[in-house]
Formats: structure tokens, sequence, C-alpha cells
């Protein structure tokens, strides 16, 4: 069996690094090859752009810089292309690159082999994207491994993974015995001293001071006291700070005049060393400031070493410490701790017990134990890979679809419209209203009032029509614009805002609840005719062809209409004559935003008038649209970050945006509703999937605290503002896909067996 272990690895000074060696060596220690470990298959995480910055040993086969979003896909290439069995993967915010390390997400869903994902932090009170990115690595294992039983119950109760995708195995120790003659004791500073010590990488979070804070109270009881650190300042903390941390330290020893009794050992030790200084400390301490650390390798080690461990009640020291294992002192109380220490130096019997008790405990934690357990886990999740969740692209449920809700819309609405943008998800009045979103919000409500009789979306309908009216000119324009003051910030609209109001204006006579509306409609709408001709911009165009359309399917024989409809239509199908080229099937020189528009409106003409080109032209240029955006597993629609040029041929990722997912999907609808090709149908159900986290970084924009949708999609995470425009385009598309599933003809069995499985 080989394994592919993803993580930081020595040379690089990080406790993963460590972690990870050491559970190779503990993996490895259960086979008879001795050349195991160098034929491993280590993924090693750099936190610089240099490859080579580190010495690597042999079994270190490619490295990722952290913030270089080639590196994963290479890796994954690299991992996939092997004979490996199955991925270990350690998991810690901070050592991926993006926002809270999201990068692992798109690294995890390319990966073709099992996973095992261990995380070493498991937050119960994460934000909306640590949430998110525990969530889909815990759906992309076969298994998640926590050391700890409080992760257990935060991972089920906060990140809702199935507790029987959760494993419980604790922190390894070094296979190690203390020397009977111990080199320690005879060090110069240490000779004939009570030894108080800490170990590990050295910086502020660690709380290192309240341990020389309780010092003269210790030193005075126990003259012979000295408190050891040992280890090097964490090469974070030296980038940024240098050694100020380290410096604080001395300042405060010399302070409390306790200087000659605090000795920093300033170097990196191996196990074997490590082991010397455990079993020659007479107290270990772990002093952190905060509760919330689910794991900590320095606790594991000093318990199973069998020392006797004075810490603050962090979760893992709660844990480990239980059953007079170790004594606990509050967080940064020094008094509390001095007591302590001198309690246990003062009383041997008391001390030998706690050693005695954790050495005892430690013997099963071992790591060549710890690695048998990780064996047998690994050679389920080989036989049984089907244990994770990558089939759920595959299967569409309407029960794991969020329930619908306008709350958020509501929260966004006051008597004078809807606001455009968001702070997070708190309405930002400085930038007013417009007329777009107004437009894209009396769809929305009148979707939501037909598919799920949703009285308050139509409660809200009047407001959203008072503005739009509002916005109107005398020669049948709108202006788009109004600030929170209610003052108008532009003479005229653009031709997008223009057809965007024709489409709700148009949707609106169609699906309108009462004749009071559809006649409010019909006096926007048709004030707004003459303005038809004047339109050049295609999207615009593109937008109006589709109220056209909602209007004429009420009024099929407006004959007025009917010829405004198929003179703008005429000039989306010139414009595609005359860009159109053997590799190229498009409308511009250039795909930009909203670019499904232009086969969706086209779509809607044909249903109207029937017209084969129009509808071959519909087909033509979805397809190529489709081949630029679609890969095997999910939709990435061009980014606005640089478009996507004729000549250029390069296909900006970011900045992904909410609007041009509702456009495939309304696009697919139309076309199954032309065509009755139920292809189409499958594929706006992809295309959906994207607000749920089936994108190129695995992570949902859809918030289900808030009820609102994230303004898009970045390179490094997702923009955690929640304007009108991209929740609106999430509920558009949400209704869309309800109202797909009361196709009969089409998922017939589905009422019964209440989800689809496309293959």
């Amino acid at each position: 069996m080989k394994i592919a272990y993803i993580s930081t690895y020595p040379p690089r000074e990080c406790g993963l690094a460590t972690f990870n060696h050491n559970l190779i060596k503990a993996i490895c220690s259960n086979f008879d090859d001795e050349n195991l470990i160098e034929t491993s298959v280590v993924i090693a995480m750099n936190n610089g752009d240099d490859k080579e910055e580190y010495n690597y040993p042999k079994e270190v086969k490619f490295v990722i810089r952290q913030h270089v979003q080639e590196d994963y896909n290479e890796a994954a290439a690299f991992i996939n292309a092997s004979d490996v069995d199955a991925c270990i993967v350690q998991h810690e915010f901070g050592i991926y690159g993006g926002e809270d390390g999201l990068f692992v997400l798109p690294f995890l869903n390319q990966l073709e082999k099992p996973i095992i994902s261990i995380l070493h932090t498991v937050l119960n009170s994460p934000t909306f994207l640590q949430k998110a990115i525990i969530k889909e690595v815990a759906k992309k294992s076969a298994k998640v491994v926590v050391m700890g039983g409080k992760a257990v119950g935060f991972l089920t109760d906060i990140y809702h993974v199935p507790e029987q995708k959760i494993q419980l195995i604790m922190h390894g120790v070094p296979d190690l015995e203390a020397p009977t003659l111990n080199p320690v004791k005879t060090l110069p500073q240490l000779k004939d001293k009570k030894i108080l010590l800490t170990f590990g990488l050295i910086s502020r979070n660690k709380g290192l001071e309240t341990v020389v804070k309780a010092l003269p109270a210790i030193v005075k009881e126990h003259p012979n006291a000295v408190y050891v650190i040992l280890g090097n300042t964490h090469p974070g903390v030296v980038k940024n700070s240098g050694e100020e941390y380290r410096e604080y330290l001395k300042n405060l020893a010399e302070e409390l005049n306790v200087s000659q009794h605090l000795v920093f050992m300033n170097k990196f030790v191996e196990e074997e060393e490590l082991i010397n200084y455990l079993s020659a400390a007479d107290v270990y301490i772990t002093p952190y400031f905060n509760e919330a650390q689910i794991t900590s390798g320095t606790l594991s080690y000093a318990v199973g070493a069998g020392a006797a461990v004075v810490s603050t009640p962090y979760w893992h020291a709660q844990e480990l410490l239980a059953d007079n294992r170790g004594r606990l002192f509050n967080f940064k109380d020094h008094d509390g701790l001095a007591t302590i220490v001198n309690q246990l130096l003062d009383n041997p019997e008391m001390m030998n017990t706690l050693k005695k008790n954790a050495y005892t405990f430690g013997l099963n934690t071992r790591w060549p134990k710890i690695g048998k357990t990780y064996i047998s886990l690994i050679e389920k999740a080989v036989k049984h890979p089907d244990y994770s969740d990558k089939i759920l692209s595959q299967i569409i449920d309407p029960g794991l679809m969020p329930e619908f809700t306008i709350d958020y819309v509501k929260r966004l609405t006051d008597d004078t419209g809807i606001f455009q943008h968001a702070k997070f998800g708190i309405p930002n009045r400085k930038e007013g209203y417009c007329v777009d979103d107004n437009s894209r919000a009396i769809i929305m409500a009148l979707m939501a009032y037909k598919e799920n009789n949703n009285v308050e979306a139509l409660e809200l309908l009047p407001i959203y029509l008072s503005f739009t009216h509002d916005m109107q000119l005398e020669d049948g324009n709108f202006r788009n614009f109004m600030s929170f003051n209610r003052q108008y910030l532009d003479e005229e609209g653009t031709d997008d805002s223009f057809g965007r109001t024709i489409w709700a204006l148009g949707y609106l006579i169609h699906e309108a609840p009462n004749r009071s509306y559809i006649e409010f409609g019909r006096e926007l709408f048709f004030k707004a005719v003459p303005h038809f001709k004047k339109l050049t911009h295609l999207r615009g165009i593109c937008n109006t062809i589709t109220g056209l359309s909602y209007y004429l399917q009420s009024h099929p024989y407006d004959e007025m209409i009917l010829n405004e409809l198929k003179a703008l239509t005429d000039k989306i199908v010139s414009a595609y004559k005359l860009t159109k080229g053997d590799d190229w099937h498009w409308f511009e020189d250039k795909l930009t935003y909203d670019n499904a528009i232009f086969p969706l409106a086209l779509f809607h003409s044909a249903e109207i008038t029937g017209n084969e080109e129009v509808k071959e032209i519909a087909n033509e240029s979805l397809n190529y649209l489709e081949k630029l955006t679609f890969n095997l597993s999910s939709f990435s629609p061009v980014g606005n970050d640089g478009w996507y040029n004729r000549d250029r041929k390069v296909m900006p990722m970011y900045d992904q945006q909410a609007i041009e997912i509702m456009a495939m999907v309304l696009m697919y609808h139309q076309a199954f509703i032309v065509t009755k090709d139920a292809a189409y149908m499958k594929k706006m159900f992809s295309s959906y999937l994207w607000f749920m986290g089936e994108n190129s970084l695995r992570i949902p924009l859809y918030d289900s605290e808030t009820k609102g949708c994230a303004d898009g999609l970045h390179r490094g995470g997702v923009n955690r503002n929640q304007g009108a425009e991209s929740t609106l385009a999430y509920l558009i598309s949400h209704l869309t896909v309800v109202k797909a599933f009361k196709y009969d003809q089409l998922l017939s069995g589905v009422k019964e067996q209440k989800s689809l499985v496309f293959k």
C-alpha cells in the first residue's frame, strides 16, 4: 500500500511537519521494508515562493508553494498519475493558500484517490468561510481524523459531519524510554535544579509570561527552581517581529528579579533529546491563553513521556489531563500556577502519581500503535472509496436544496426599493438603489408567488413597481441610479438597465396575479416601446428580447410587438454572422459578462417565432459557451478579471459573478422548453450547484446564516459582501430549479424516489 502525505515537512520548522514525519515513520514501522519511508510520497507545503527553500529528503516527491494555485493543480495531476493508493491530508488553516486556506478545496476535489483528512483545528465559533471549508474537506474525505473528543462533538453539532465519518485517534508520542543517566541533568544551567519546562516553537499565544510571573512565588519556596523554555521562535514570528517576544520575556524576568531562574534553550531538538528534557523536568507547563485549542502535540509528548503536567484548561488539556494525569490552573492565573507548582515540588508522592498515570496512559498512544490504527483506516478507505461524497455532484435531490426564503431580500428592501449593495449581510445605504436590481426583484417576487405561493414576496412587489415607475422618463427610457435620499444620480440609464426593466415588465404582464398589475405593467411597457429602435448595445437588446417574448406569450396576436421582437432578433443574428469564425461561435470579439443571455434571448425568440435559423444559432452559441465554461466537475463562468478575448484565448477564471450562473440556469431551462432535450435540464442543475459549492474553489456562495449570496468568487476566496444582484440571481436560479421539478414528463418517478441520478 502506497500513501501520499500532504502537509508541511522537515526541515521546515512547523508542528504539522513534525507530526507528518512521525506519522510516516509510525506507519512504516508496522512493515518490514527498511526503505519504505524513502519510497513514500510526500507532497510538501512551502510557505515561500522558492521550491528549493528547504533541503528535503528523498520521500518528498513534489513541492507546493502555498500561494501558487497552479502548483496545487500539478500536484493533483501528479498524484492521480502515480501508483498511490490513498492520500493523508493534514489540515490546518494556515498552511494552504487563499483566504483561510481555501486553495485546499479545489485541490482535494481533483484528487482521484481516497482521502483521509486529519483536522488539527476544529473551531467552535468558525467564520462562514472556515465552516464551509471544514464541511467541504469532510465531504471529500473517506474519513476525517481528530485527536480529541471535543472535536467530534463540534464536527457533528456545528459542521453537520456524519458521526460515522469521524475517527478519533489520539496524537502519537515517541516510542522511547527515559535514559538511566540523563545528560540534561548534568548541564551546567540545570545541575541540581528543580526544572520547570515548556518546549515548542515560541510565539505570544503560548502564554509563557504567565510562568515568568509565577516564578517569584515559586523561587521563594524553592530557590533552586528554574524555568526552561526549549525551542526556537516560530519562523513566522521571526519574519514579522524578530525576537521581540523572547526579549519581552527576558525583560519581564529582570523586572521581577528572577532572570537567573529563566533559561532559554534556543534550539530545535530531535525526539531522542526531547525525551531527555521531558524526563528531566520536575514539572511540565503549558500556559496557553485560549481554551480553543483542540490539539497540542507538545502536551501529548509530555503526557506520553510520563511528565508531571500543569496546564491551563484548554480543550485538549481538559481531556488528556483528566483522571489525575495532570493539574489545571486558570488562564493567565500566575498565582494559581505558583500554588500548584509549589504543592507538587513539596509533595514528591503527589508528583509521582501524576507521572505514573500519565506514563501508563501514554503507552497506548505511542507512534507504532497509532500508525497501526491509521493503516486499518486507510485499508478501509481503499476498499470503499465511495465513503466520500464525490458522487454528490451527480445526484440531484430537491431535499438537499436550502429552504427558499426572502428574509434577506426583506432586509435589503425599504419603502423606496431594494438597496444595491451590502457590507457582508448588512444593507449599505450609501450606495442607494438601481432600476437593474429592482427589475430583478420584480421577477423574483412574481416567481416566488407563482412557484411557492409566497405572500411575503407579493407584498414587496408594489415597492419595486413603484420604484420602476418613478425611474421612467417621459421618452420611455429609464434612469438607473437613485441615492438613499431619493436623488436621481443619472440622466438616463444604459441599454442594459433598460433591457432588464423591459424583461421585468414583460414578465409582469405575463405572470401578474391580478388585472391591476397587468394594467400597470402595460402602461410602463408601451411608453418604452419607442426606445426599442434606439438600442445599440447587444446585451440590452437581448434583455429586451426576453421581455418581449414573455409579453407575446400572453398576447400572441400583437403584431406591433412581434415585429419589434423580430427586428431586435435580427440585430443579434447579424452580430453573430458578422463575428462568427471557424473556431469562434460568438456574437462579439470577446466574451465579457452575463454571456448566457445571448442564447437565452434567441431561445425565447425562437419559441415565439418558430424561426429555425434563430434556434440553430442559439444552439451553436450555447454549445460554444458550454465548451469554454463547463468541465467534468463544475461550471466556471468567464471571469470578470480580463474577459475572454478572441485573440487572447486565455480564459480568466476569476472574478466569477452570480449573474453568470443565473443566466446559465435560465438559458438551459429555456433551451429545454424549446428543444425538449433533457440533457439541458441536467446541465441547468449542475449550473445551479455553483451556488452550493460545486465551483472552482469548492466553496458555497449561498450563506445559510444570512440567506443571502456572496458577491463573487475570487482567486483567493469569496467576496463576502451580499448585494441585491447576487442574492436575487441566486433566488431566481433556485426558483427556476423548483419550476423544473414540476416537469412530470422529465422527472417521472422522482416523486417516489425523491432524487434523480444523472449518469
